[in-house]
């Protein structure tokens, strides 16, 4: 990488502090986009969008980006490195989600159902599923669109 940048590996590892915060980096740069689209875009991820169509929306861009960067998600979850439910984005996801569940009336357990929803995009479950079961991926957007569905019910079908 250093070398591909034109520059030395002392050189990345004083701006990166190792190899998980250079990772760290360039994972959160490309998911800037989607940050931003979710803080302030347009339907349906956009906040203007009632929860029971942006909470889909919400897992399916993320869905689609951890199949996109396949080979650079899971390096950030890989055993031996900071656990992934202490990191700044899965905390802002969570949290995220938490607020759109508490928007809906009558459902209970917000906090699981966030981390249930967000554990079916785990970057470990989707590199399995495309890489090891070679699930294609409008396959695996369907099947999570369904597993939301059933999660919280009825409601989502309704809307």
């Amino acid at each position: 990488m250093a070398a591909a940048a034109g520059v030395g590996k002392g050189t990345l590892f004083y701006a990166f502090g190792d190899r998980t915060g250079l990772v760290r980096a360039l994972y959160e740069a490309r998911l800037e986009p989607l940050a931003n689209a979710v803080e302030a875009g347009p339907p349906p991820l956009g906040p203007a969008t009632a929860p029971l169509q942006r909470i889909p929306a919400l897992l399916d861009a993320l869905l689609c980006f951890k199949l996109d960067n396949r080979r650079l998600a899971p390096a950030l979850e890989e055993p031996g490195s900071a656990s992934p439910y202490r990191t700044e984005q899965y905390t802002r996801w969570h949290g995220l989600l938490q607020a759109m569940l508490e928007q809906i009336p009558d459902l209970v357990d917000r906090d699981f159902i966030a981390h249930a929803l967000l554990a079916a995009t785990r970057a470990d479950l989707v590199e399995h599923l495309a890489g090891q079961e070679s699930v294609p991926r409008e396959r695996m957007r369907e099947q999570l669109a369904n597993f939301t569905a059933r999660v919280l019910g009825s409601r989502l079908v309704a809307e």
